[in-house]
């Protein structure tokens, strides 16, 4: 990862094709790019693009969107200038059971690139009023680097498609799906992250937060795409030549906020609790019970929420 120096923030974070395109250094997730100042939902347009042609890895980012949505229908606040808000579009070969597992793919890139290259990210310490009000414990923790620009960020899974940071929600994925007779069609991973945002709505206050609220810093949202975008490629390589996530379990588990913590399982059937014990290499949630039997919770059947508190 190519960072540049703290100083890059002097001038609002602008966000384009071409700042995003001289930042991409992979191979392929991201070469075919779009972008809308604002647009309705970043997964639709990544689905129309692959339907007129485009190829696997094409990219849709846009600084707005109008009609953005989380899991389960809900919506997704998306205003204008400090978030990212993109989607990577897909043509896979691998049958549609494997789909969801894709969300853990990009889960762990995400957690990955925030904890290892956003300490090295482009900052601008310009509002460090707000951050000596949210920081104060975080500053004096990392006082023995008080004279460099790196503030750790340790970002962690809440299973399957959030990330987490300092117990609130900082990043969502949802993946969408569209099937034909012989298979999968097309598969959208949609991923939005609160980088430099100083305020959300009333509703989500409580369990959402920013990069930049945990940090105090500002970071450039066309560099973290590329980060992502790299750091992703190499986990769905790893993904893709097992048709599972072996590859990834381990490192994926010691992500895992969840993990020898009391979870709720929702199940439309019956709610019950047991202990999170990580997940296996079909992505599933490995819940014990209070009987010492190991469940498998599939993502696409019931939701976790920890027991106190959103995580």
């Amino acid at each position: 990862m190519d960072m540049k120096t703290p100083d890059a923030l002097k001038e609002p974070d602008k966000l384009s094709a071409g700042e995003i395109s001289k930042e991409l250094t992979g191979k392929w997730a991201g070469r075919s790019l779009y972008y809308f100042d604002t647009t309705g939902s970043t997964n639709a347009d990544a689905k129309e693009k692959l339907a007129e042609g485009n190829p696997e890895g094409t990219l849709v980012v846009a600084d707005m969107q109008t009609e953005g949505r989380g899991r389960r229908g809900r919506s997704w606040s998306s205003p204008k200038g400090d978030s990212i808000y993109m989607s990577l579009g897909f043509k896979p070969v691998f049958s549609p059971d494997k789909a969801s597992m894709v969300t853990l793919v990009m889960a762990l890139a995400i957690a990955k690139t925030v904890r290892t290259g956003l300490n090295r990210a482009n900052t601008n310490m310009a509002d460090s009023s707000i951050a000596d009000t949210n920081k104060a414990d975080t500053n004096k923790a990392n006082s023995s680097i008080a004279n460099s620009s790196i503030i750790p960020v340790e970002a962690m899974i809440k299973w399957p498609n959030d990330i987490v940071v300092n117990g609130k929600k900082v990043c969502g994925i949802l993946t969408e799906l569209n099937l034909e007779k012989n298979g999968i069609s097309s598969l959208v991973i949609g991923v939005g992250i609160n980088v430099n945002g100083k305020d959300f709505p009333q509703e989500i206050k409580e369990t959402a937060t920013s990069l930049f609220l945990e940090t105090g810093q500002k970071f450039s949202r066309a560099q973290l795409i590329a980060d992502i975008m790299e750091q992703f490629e190499k986990e769905y390589e790893k993904f893709v030549a097992k048709e599972d996530l072996s590859e990834l379990l381990e490192e994926y588990n010691s992500f895992l906020i969840n993990r020898d913590k009391k979870v709720k399982v929702l199940d439309p059937k019956e709610e019950w609790e047991g202990i999170a014990r990580g997940i296996n290499e079909k992505g599933e949630l490995l819940v014990e019970t209070s009987l010492g039997q190991i469940v498998e919770v599939y993502a696409g059947e019931v939701s976790v929420r920890g027991l106190f508190g959103y995580v």
